[in-house]
């Protein structure tokens, strides 16, 4: 065999290996899209800023044949969907748990910014009674600048592209070719309409929890899913908090009252035998001290299936 022979069979080859390669990453891809994927944009709980932990409100991303549909948008959404890789303009659907501001805070920012993309946008948001107002006052706050950009670089009117759906029951929220979203009140006094939403799509269950004491009709709504992203709350650290604070008693009322322990937590998932249970909306989620292991040691009490203590921009 001649030298010129094997160099043309070392490029065949090494073309054919290249060529492979390609196909093979485009066919990986392209899998990747159509299965439903988890990110946690944000898993600190309450509206203080974390300026220890650098963990962002309270948010979740789930990509269904890689179309974005974003749970609540505590502080830091906009920012965080971009550092997940997600152009803002994707954003197609927006759910809202209730209406405290930490989940609800950047709500209108993020249909500004997904608006202010220059690509058109259209995008369908749910949430109990109050998110209709709530849009159109940001969108009153911010009239001038809109109706200024209108006329000075032209586009959409992104009042004409954001179609709001309030309900105040559980139920059938949404569904398409893809996910069956449903609903159900949970329990976070004094708010009394505070969802938690299940995504049942093809490949995966999820159900989020959002802000809730402990509810066994949550469990039930809960019931055999392959996700459950719920809420968690570690008593030592915030006795700790509210020893630090004298003041602070009514708080603690607060957070016994309408938040879930750790233990609760594994009640919850143990009863709803979930494959996955992540611990998000951590409080309080200011804490560097506390470990993964305290946040998952209450629950293993009662939870014997996989527990992930979640963190900024993981994906599940």
């Amino acid at each position: 065999m001649t030298r010129t022979t094997n160099r043309r069979q070392f490029f065949v080859g090494a073309a054919s290996l290249a060529f492979s390669s390609y196909l093979f990453a485009r066919i990986a891809r392209g899998q990747d899209k159509n299965r439903t994927r988890i990110i946690l944009l944000g898993t600190k709980g309450g509206p203080t800023l974390s300026t220890r932990t650098g963990r962002s409100g309270p948010s979740t991303l789930i990509l269904i044949n890689d179309v974005p549909y974003v749970i609540d948008c505590g502080y830091g959404v906009s920012r965080q969907l971009t550092k997940a890789g997600v152009a803002l303009d994707r954003i197609r659907y927006i759910f809202i748990t209730h209406h405290h501001s930490d989940h609800n805070l950047e709500y209108g920012p993020l249909l500004y910014n997904a608006w202010v993309t220059a690509q058109p946008i259209h995008i369908d948001a749910y949430g109990p009674t109050g998110l209709k107002k709530l849009t159109q006052d940001f969108f009153e706050y911010e009239k001038f600048d809109i109706d200024t950009r209108l006329v000075d670089e032209g586009g959409t009117d992104p009042r004409q592209s954001i179609f709001v759906h309030e309900f105040e029951k559980a139920g059938d929220v949404l569904r398409n070719g893809d996910v069956h979203v449903t609903s159900c009140r949970v329990r976070h006094p004094p708010i009394t309409q505070s969802y938690a939403y299940r995504f049942d799509a093809r490949d995966r269950s999820i159900v989020v929890s959002g802000d809730t004491a402990y509810a066994p009709e949550l469990a039930e709504f809960s019931k055999g899913a392959d996700v459950l992203i719920h809420e968690a709350m570690y008593l030592p650290a915030v006795d700790k908090l509210i020893k630090q604070n004298p003041g602070a008693t009514r708080l603690r009322e607060h957070l016994l009252a309408a938040h879930t322990s750790c233990e609760d937590v594994g009640r919850i998932a143990a009863q709803a035998e979930v494959k996955t249970l992540v611990l998000a909306h951590l409080v309080p989620g200011d804490d560097p001290s506390i470990t993964d292991e305290q946040w998952s040691e209450g629950v293993r009490k009662h939870f014997k299936g996989r527990i992930i203590v979640g963190r900024d921009l993981m994906e599940i």
